[in-house]
């Protein structure tokens, strides 16, 4: 069989691992693919590099190919996303200082988002009263589900985002550096940078953002329209192989293999007895506390994780528009919607004789803690088909 060579960029995260496992596995091979994984420290870095043609695809973050496409922030390059990688797998972290603050007002590990937002509020108007200068959080990238699900918590707690806290951009593997230095008080991130904050005692858990969002999106395979349009028969591989390799990373006999896989320093370089934690959804969130398993903390194939939902795509939309980065227009928001895309996906996988979902949109409901529905922790509703009416709640 006739190997074709794809430069693959990623950064070292847990959710890359379908990538690492598809390249490693084997099931690139059966494809007629060759990978060639690169590492890279921050998502600039990824972006720029997939506009200029070094890679052909990317391990990408789910909002990044819209603002590609829609030109905002950087330069407009069309791209898509014809699978995502994984749901879930952030976390909130903070400084045991802070942690401490909060604690007073009533924060404990594993507590619902509701209560954490509320200690976190009373701990930023003590500040404001006592004139102490606002906390400093950062994230991954303004274009991240990390931003719009930090904010968000944020903002459903009566925090507001742009007022009465510092946010600030810092590469995922720089975060636990940077909380340890002082430079801030806490970072949303995934794993296994929360996990290694915990375990270096600097920092401590405030929730997964599986609770603020459960089965919410995450990372996608992300390139340029163009070459999709040049190498559909690869892109159609690449998206079998991919989904094989996360069906075997979601398995639980795989867990223990999978973090020695990840713990190797070309792919994350972090020891594999933190990163099983994330894998397994064991998280822990304080120094010496026990595991608390978390439901859906990630999922690399369940749920169907790797389908590209365009109602995803519409969501991060949304909040470009909330938050400032995007003016709401009606074709702004098809061509978000058009970044995903399901067509690609059912198309590559009609081969396997899959049951795939039918529908390219799906509303998200309400969660209360404790439930096994998916959606939003403070009970909004987000209804694809009335964008214009999410954006007036």
């Amino acid at each position: 069989m006739t190997q074709h060579r794809l430069v693959i960029g990623f950064v070292p995260l847990l959710d890359c691992a379908p990538l690492v496992v598809a390249a490693e596995k084997g099931f690139a091979a059966a494809e007629g693919l060759e990978l060639e994984l690169v590492r890279e420290t921050s998502w600039a870095n990824i972006r720029d590099r997939l506009i200029v043609g070094h890679f052909d695809a990317a391990h990408m973050l789910g909002p990044m190919p819209i603002a590609s496409t829609l030109g905002i922030g950087h330069l407009k390059v069309p791209m898509i996303a014809p699978m995502a990688l994984n749901l879930g797998g952030n976390a909130i972290t903070v400084s045991a200082s802070l942690w401490s603050s909060m604690q007073r007002h009533g924060a404990y590990p594993g507590a619902d988002p509701i209560i954490q937002g509320a200690a976190l509020q009373r701990v930023v108007r003590e500040r404001a009263r006592a004139a102490a200068g606002p906390l400093s959080l950062a994230m991954v990238y303004p274009f991240s589900a990390h931003n719009y699900e930090l904010r968000y918590w944020l903002a459903a707690s009566g925090i507001d985002p742009e007022e009465d806290v510092l946010l600030s951009v810092i590469p995922p593997p720089l975060m636990v550096d940077a909380l340890r230095s002082g430079q801030i008080d806490g970072f949303c991130s995934g794993e296994p940078w929360n996990s290694l904050a915990v375990a270096g005692g600097i920092g401590r858990i405030v929730t997964g953002t599986s609770a603020i969002w459960r089965q919410s999106p995450e990372k996608v395979i992300g390139m340029r329209a163009e070459w999709a349009d040049n190498h559909m028969p690869e892109t159609a591989a690449l998206v079998r192989a991919v989904h094989r390799a996360s069906l075997w990373c979601d398995a639980q006999e795989s867990h223990s293999e999978l973090a020695d896989l990840l713990a190797q320093p070309r792919f994350v370089g972090v020891s594999a007895d933190i990163i099983e934690r994330g894998v397994s959804g064991k998280m822990v969130f304080a120094p010496g506390s026990a595991p608390i398993e978390v439901p859906d903390f990630l999922a690399y194939a369940n749920g169907w994780a790797t389908f590209p939902w365009a109602s995803h795509a519409l969501w991060f939309y949304t909040q470009m528009v909330r938050w400032k980065q995007l003016t709401a227009s009606d074709g702004a928001a098809a061509a978000a919607r058009a970044t995903y895309r399901p067509d690609l996906y059912r198309r590559a996988l009609q081969p396997l004789g899959l049951s795939l979902p039918s529908s390219d949109l799906k509303s998200e409901q309400p969660n209360a803690m404790g439930s096994t529905e998916t959606g939003f922790f403070d009970g909004k509703i987000f209804d694809p088909g009335d964008i214009d009416g999410y954006l007036k709640t």
